[in-house]
């Protein structure tokens, strides 16, 4: 027997950066609202030491990620194969309970460019229309990187950024990346302290006449006192960022920021362990009336409803539920329609190892964000034509922290067992630095998500599918570009070199590359090519709004919670002064 609740102006559908931003924004506006998170509660008191430091636990046996065992996704490479289901984290982590991936997120916060803004409108300009290969759907943001911006600043106060501005009101600044668009002030934060990597990684790249910037960071180089009030630590350079809860507060986090921050309105309730199965649909299909989800603690069922309804879930869940609930069209590769499933991307992630008999770099004092970057080959910041691929990556050197189980870099030829390999892991753990390429991703026309005709999770409902393989873009991207950084390695002059491993095709969702699943429920200006217009909000049940990284167009060679958190500031801000005033689709305004 299912229980029907009292209705409530706004539900919230998990409880991440993206309902956290929402609860907060639109309780402060007087509405009543209800958050409902399928994993458990959080608080800030949660991650003690020395608890939180349990690699095992936390790193390897993935507790703050989504448990598989009930609900999972099927992968194939192409259109033609037999999906099978994940059985185990690997490619990507997506989290679960309060706070969501926020909890065990690094803390790198990056404004997308104007570029990435305006894309196919800048790609036809620059290189003509015939540059764009057959297959990808490139497609421009329905808001601008301008319109944007004051939004960006919003989440980068509220979460403390640490970091060096580049470009001020359009002026250049010394130490900054001179790459980025124009911003109206100065991060809240000074950047972190440099490691020994960040300063080699530094002077090489100056050197080669690139432009080195220190990585934003959500983890704190000072204690700070966000607009709401919210008090975060100084960050302690434990290590213990990515895959951990913070120790120390001084990793903003959306259970000790803006959820707290919105539980003080008396408007605004939590419910944990909420499991949401469908978003539930008036007669004509065209209006949400609440959504349906099930207590995980007692197997009971609710009805919940609602006169708004707002998918703020990890990208992928929102896309699933979208697609359980029949709100609007799923896509369709053979014939090109349907917009909801389409523009999945992910990322083009390469490693570059170097390795110093003369150096000592005590890998185990780092942070998430801890870094230096150059953005000389991300976005359209170089000539693509001679390299003749669309896309561009941030490279850069990072200090995450070497713990143990899992930091075991050795030069090649190293046996891979024994008493060599022993005594090669205990020589170069303090001595190995690393440089990474996170290359952007297009959308393309046969990678997309669907609902698996054979698998079900354990509510009985369908999985969902991803199709997704690397193209000939990617390829030429991440060849081009994992070269560019093994020659950076090579400049620094180390002993050994490891080798160049760019991506090729068939990805493999078994090894971890990145949590940076995009698309799926793209926003743009037309109906007929995007799932959500320019405010996020559907473009069939216009009482629905999707948040989160689903939006995206495409994925570019940033990590994408910065623009995850502005989009979420600009929906609600729409929400705010627009939808209320007169609810119903959100003219473009």
């Amino acid at each position: 027997m299912t229980t029907k609740l009292k209705e409530v102006d706004v539900v919230i559908v998990g409880m991440g950066w993206t309902g956290g931003i929402m609860a907060k924004e639109l309780s402060d506006a007087g509405l009543t609202v209800v958050g409902l998170e399928r994993g458990a509660p959080r608080s800030d008191a949660g991650f003690s030491v020395p608890m939180i430091r349990d690699e095992l636990r936390y790193a390897v046996r993935n507790e703050l990620f989504m448990d598989v065992s009930r609900d999972t996704l099927t992968f194939r490479n192409r259109p033609a194969e037999r999906a099978l289901p994940m059985r185990k984290l690997g490619s990507f982590l997506p989290g679960e309970g309060v706070g969501g991936a926020g909890v065990h997120w690094n803390g790198q916060t990056y404004r997308l460019s104007p570029h990435d803004h305006a894309l196919r409108s800048r790609v036809e300009e620059r290189y003509g229309k015939s540059f764009i290969p057959q297959d990808m759907q490139l497609a421009d943001w329905p808001m601008s990187y301008a319109e944007l911006e004051p939004f960006y600043d919003k989440f980068e106060y509220m979460a403390g950024i640490s970091g060096k501005a580049g470009n001020i009101a359009g002026r250049i600044q010394e130490g900054g990346n001179p790459f980025e668009g124009p911003r109206a002030r100065e991060y809240p934060n000074p950047p972190l302290k440099p490691s020994l990597a960040s300063e080699m990684f530094t002077e090489t790249t100056k050197k080669l006449g690139y432009h080195p910037f220190p990585r934003p960071a959500a983890n704190m180089s000072r204690p700070y006192t966000n607009p709401d009030g919210i008090k975060l630590g100084e960050c302690q350079y434990c290590g213990f960022c990515e895959n951990f809860g913070c120790e120390a507060n001084a990793k903003a986090s959306p259970h000790i920021t803006v959820i707290p921050a919105a539980l003080r309105n008396r408007n605004f309730s939590l419910k944990p362990h909420a499991w949401v199965t469908r978003v539930n649909l008036a007669p004509d299909g065209k209006r949400a009336t609440g959504v349906s989800y099930t207590s995980v603690l007692t197997g009971e069922e609710f009805e919940q409803p609602a006169n708004l309804v707002i998918l703020c879930a990890y990208g992928l869940g929102n896309v699933h539920l979208m697609l359980l609930s029949g709100i609007g069209k799923p896509y369709d590769p053979v014939s090109d329609t349907g917009t909801v499933g389409k523009g999945y991307c992910y990322q083009v992630a390469t490693v570059v190892q170097a390795f110093f008999d003369d150096r000592i770099f005590n890998p185990f004092m780092g942070a998430g964000s801890l870094g230096v970057v150059i953005d000389d080959f991300n976005g359209d910041n170089f000539d693509h034509g001679p390299v003749g691929y669309i896309g561009g990556a941030s490279i850069y050197s990072a200090s995450l922290g070497g713990r143990p189980i899992n930091q075991r870099a050795v030069p090649p030829g190293t046996p891979r067992w024994g008493t060599e390999w022993k005594k090669a892991t205990a020589h170069w753990y303090n001595r190995t630095l690393q440089m990474s390429v996170q290359g952007s991703n297009m959308a393309s026309r046969y990678n997309y998500l669907d609902l698996d005709p054979t698998y079900r999770n354990a509510f009985g409902l369908p999985l969902m599918r991803m199709t997704y393989n690397f193209t000939d873009n990617d390829e030429k991207l991440s060849a081009h570009l994992t070269t560019v950084a093994h020659d950076i390695a090579r400049a620094m002059g180390p002993t050994h070199l490891g080798p160049r491993t760019p991506r090729r095709a068939p990805y493999s969702i078994v090894p971890y590359q990145s949590t940076h699943n995009t698309g799926g429920a793209i926003a743009g200006h037309d109906p007929g090519k995007s799932a959500l217009n320019r405010y996020l909000q559907s473009w069939d049940v216009p009482n629905v709004f999707v948040m989160g990284a689903s939006a995206f167009p495409h994925n570019s060679g940033y990590n994408p919670t910065g623009a995850v958190g502005a989009l979420t500031y600009w929906a609600a801000d729409a929400i705010r002064t627009k939808y209320l005033k007169d609810p119903g689709p959100l003219l473009h305004t």
